[in-house]
């Protein structure tokens, strides 16, 4: 995309810079995306019930976490057009 590769040896923030990409850590929109999506589901559905049976701490954890870093109230997903402008991230211009 930059016509950069691994031997330039270039910092993948100063080419994310140079082609004007949100940083990784702010594109973890997918995740919370996701998340908004499957607790938004009623209890009995059957993506609900995968998710309960998967579910590890280490999930729990992960998503508290973005959650945490992006300022986020889990009771917003219910609005479900106000949690995808919350969780958006554009790209740098």
């Amino acid at each position: 995309m930059s016509g950069k590769t691994r031997h330039d040896r270039i910092r993948n923030d100063t080419i994310r810079e140079r082609v004007g990409v949100a940083p990784i850590v702010e594109k973890l929109v997918h995740r919370l995306r996701w998340f908004g999506h499957v607790e938004r589901r009623p209890v009995d559905a059957v993506v609900r019930r995968v998710n309960q049976m998967e579910e590890s701490q280490v999930k729990r954890e992960t998503i508290r976490k973005d959650l945490e870093v992006n300022e986020l109230d889990p009771n917003l997903i219910y609005d479900r057009t106000l949690w995808r402008h919350l969780i958006h991230v554009a790209d740098p211009i």
